[in-house]
């Protein structure tokens, strides 16, 4: 699962062995940003089904390695062997429209993105105060001192609308 995401977001290998991460990117990536503690979240209700989702997606691996006469090193799951390229590719593959279980696969493509973008995994306050790197690397910014986040340039650099007349000091409507 972890090469999974890492393809998904690539990043730096995490250490010289690093197998699952293939370093294919500066930085960090899905990995490095809780990709596998966002899966595992039991709000989440899939963790226990990660052992069947990496068997599904090792499946695929072995059948993309056969069918492109790729030699995989039997010491590695299936996914993590493939070079990075060929991972890509056959994430392109799952993720193709009509491709079978391509739900689950865009899911997974889809939690990978959210632990590098937004650290869903984690309350954002909390994220930044750990320096997320996935939001370190976007470059989000901090929340003010009082700990809420303003932004006094609007987006686009101009106002889009008024604020209504009867909104409270505190920015509620009336």
């Amino acid at each position: 699962m972890e090469a999974f995401a890492d393809t998904m977001v690539p990043g730096e290998k995490r250490h010289s062995g690093d197998l699952a991460i293939a370093g294919a990117a500066p930085g960090p990536g899905a990995v490095q940003a809780g990709a596998i503690e966002l899966l595992n979240l039991p709000d989440l209700g899939i963790g226990a089904l990660l052992p069947e989702l990496a068997l599904l997606v090792n499946t695929r691996a072995l059948a993309y390695a056969a069918i492109h006469g790729r030699v995989l090193l039997p010491t590695q799951p299936p996914f993590v062997a493939l070079r990075f390229t060929d991972r890509t590719a056959l994430a392109g593959e799952l993720l193709t429209p009509g491709a079978p279980d391509r739900q689950l696969y865009v899911l997974l493509a889809l939690f990978a993105a959210a632990a590098f973008d937004t650290a869903a995994h984690l309350h954002t306050t909390e994220a930044i105060r750990q320096r997320h790197p996935g939001l370190a690397w976007i470059g989000f910014p901090a929340p003010d001192a009082d700990g809420l986040w303003r932004f006094p340039d609007y987006s686009y650099g101009r106002r889009l609308a008024s604020e209504h007349p009867l909104t409270t000091p505190g920015g509620h409507p009336a």
